[in-house]
């Protein structure tokens, strides 16, 4: 289960993410589409799962440890092109992998705002 939920969460989106071609930026918005997305809901209950799974076996917690290793590295290779500031870089991408986690647990209504117009001002904010 682990492997197939590791392959799926990390090269099986990188290759859909990058498949499409296009700039960081595009890969990003790509990226950020594929995470808000109801069809991916299956991959980030899995997700959640894990967490929760890692927090009481010291084998999940590592696999999860290599798997939002390489999340981050994904990350910071797309902001890398764009960012020059290595700070910078290291910031946005864990605000991204937050918000990519996050994002299911928030139950917060936005005023007039949908969610996914606060998640279009997130991308502005780090200029996707």
């Amino acid at each position: 289960m682990l492997d197939t939920w590791e392959r799926e969460s990390i090269e099986e989106v990188i290759e859909r993410v990058d498949g499409e071609g296009g700039d960081a930026r595009t890969r990003l918005r790509r990226l950020f589409a594929l995470g808000s997305s109801s069809a991916n809901g299956g991959l980030l209950t899995t997700d959640l799962a894990v967490r929760d799974w890692s927090r009481r076996e010291p084998a999940v917690a590592e696999r999860l440890r290599r798997v939002d290793n390489r999340r981050m590295e994904y990350l910071r290779s797309l902001f890398g092109d764009f960012c020059p500031d290595e700070d910078d870089v290291e910031t946005r991408s864990m605000l991204s992998l937050s918000l990519w986690i996050g994002n299911r647990f928030i139950a917060a209504d936005h005023g007039t705002r949908s969610r996914a117009d606060v998640l279009e001002l997130v991308l502005k904010r780090l200029e996707v």
